[in-house]
């Protein structure tokens, strides 16, 4: 049994009847976006459990080894060179138990939306897709798809056209916008639903983006 991550819990109302696992960056931890909920300004939505999880820390190659809260580690620049696939599953493995967690609490899974930053952002993708009750929808923020050769084949048909909003920084240093690009394209190519966006920004959100964020959430989780 997978031990549950340790998470920062927001909820919009009582009794939620929906749920955001929202995934943060390298580096990061569930802090980071949990000041973002009032913003996101859901009042038309049911009521929400907004989930934070705090990656493991790891050593990351790419910084010389050191420690840091890190979904998978990164070994080369740009998406370049090997993948740390065992790193990935293990992550996936912890973001399903965070689901069955909502699932227990008696949220639906088609109540439930993976979101994420960066790295984060590459975990919603890979387990969203992946997982095999429909969700909500997937929520990709300034990221990237990973193990993208083996979507076509490990892409459950539960998730085949689950709402993907993908938004990037046109000026983004980090993980450039070549790479969502590219993975919008081979989520496209595959009849996934994307909703595309992209922002004169670096590797940040924007007002604008977050505006986006809220009506796709509205979508997705309507009352």
């Amino acid at each position: 049994m997978t031990d549950l991550l340790p998470h920062v819990t927001l909820e919009t109302a009582p009794n939620p009847s929906c749920a955001v696992i929202w995934l943060h960056g390298l580096g990061a931890d569930g802090h980071d976006f949990a000041n973002l909920v009032p913003e996101l300004d859901l009042q038309s939505c049911a009521p929400i459990r907004f989930i934070f999880p705090h990656a493991p820390s790891i050593p990351v190659t790419i910084n010389n080894g050191y420690v840091m809260p890190a979904w998978f580690d990164i070994l080369g620049m740009n998406g370049q060179g090997p993948k740390d696939e065992a790193g990935i599953r293990r992550s996936e493995g912890q973001i399903r138990a965070l689901i069955a967690q909502e699932q227990a609490r008696g949220i639906a899974p088609e109540r439930i939306v993976l979101a994420g930053f960066s790295q984060g952002c590459a975990m919603a993708l890979h387990t969203g897709l992946r997982f095999e009750e429909r969700l909500a929808g997937i929520v990709a923020l300034s990221g990237f798809l990973p193990l993208a050769e083996k979507i076509t084949s490990e892409r459950h048909a539960a998730n085949a056209e689950t709402p993907v909003f993908m938004a990037h920084g046109s000026l983004d240093p980090v993980v450039r916008v070549e790479r969502g690009l590219a993975s919008r394209d081979a989520l496209q190519a595959l009849g996934q639903p994307v909703q595309w966006h992209s922002y004169p920004m670096e590797h940040s959100l924007c007002q604008p983006e977050v505006a986006e964020i809220s009506a796709f959430l509205q979508r997705v989780l309507p009352a």
